[in-house]
């Protein structure tokens, strides 16, 4: 049986152990804390990047049927469901919204470019490389490129360059692919290949295709090309 001089402790030390868990339990404390405000971080950064997408496909749409001139950020605002000021916070102009949709696909044409310089060449990273490039396309991508084709004043008027380092980009990554000792004929099909999102925009104008199955179908085209390298 424990008696009271067996609990007893000197005094020194009981302060000691009493401050030690306190700073325990204060340690604790803090560590929650700073859970919590990184989870919150976290929300609101996944919140706003969620946002920034969101108005690119809603300005994107409205830039294709109502007009660019026609749209306000005001309309784009209501029709996401947000203050003006709020979507002021993501973009200061009609502008940056068209800025941010090519430089993210720059920035992807750019990733893909530093990839295929790190693989080994030969078929297969051909074949790779190119599915990679037309998978990553979206339907709000496929919009983009629809935006673009049909805008090229509103494009000239922008100070960037972004539309013109992807084409340049995406070139130097069919050429690696293609090999250095490719023809001029199956150059061209590896670029084609590339370009079959393209190609199936332009194509599509008239129809009554979806922009889901122009998606499609310029997989379908991309496949059709690959299959035509393998046999020459």
């Amino acid at each position: 049986m424990l008696s009271l001089k067996t609990l007893y402790l000197p005094t020194g030390k009981l302060s000691i152990i009493i401050i030690i868990i306190i700073i325990i339990i204060i340690m604790s404390m803090n560590n929650g804390r700073e859970a919590k405000m990184l989870d919150k971080y976290e929300q609101v950064k996944r919140k706003g990047s969620e946002t920034k997408a969101e108005a690119q496909r809603v300005a994107l749409e409205l830039f294709i049927t109502k007009g660019f001139e026609a749209t306000s950020l005001r309309e784009i605002a209501e029709q996401l469901g947000i203050s003006k000021a709020a979507l002021y916070y993501h973009f200061k102009s009609k502008d940056d919204i068209v800025k941010s949709i090519v430089s993210s696909r720059s920035n992807e044409v750019a990733e893909l470019l530093a990839w295929v310089r790190n693989q080994e060449p030969g078929p297969d990273l051909m074949e790779c490389a190119v599915l990679r490039w037309v998978d990553s396309t979206t339907v709000n991508k496929l919009r983009g490129i629809r935006f673009v084709n049909a805008n090229p004043a509103v494009m000239r008027n922008m100070s960037t360059n972004s539309g013109g380092d992807i084409g340049e980009s995406l070139g130097t990554v069919a050429e690696l692919v293609a090999g250095k000792d490719a023809n001029p004929t199956r150059q061209l099909l590896v670029r084609m290949a590339f370009l079959s999102i393209n190609s199936a925009v332009m194509a599509s104008g008239g129809t009554r295709c979806t922009d889901e199955e122009i998606v499609e179908a310029s997989r379908e085209m991309a496949l059709a090309f690959l299959n035509r390298l393998r046999e020459i």
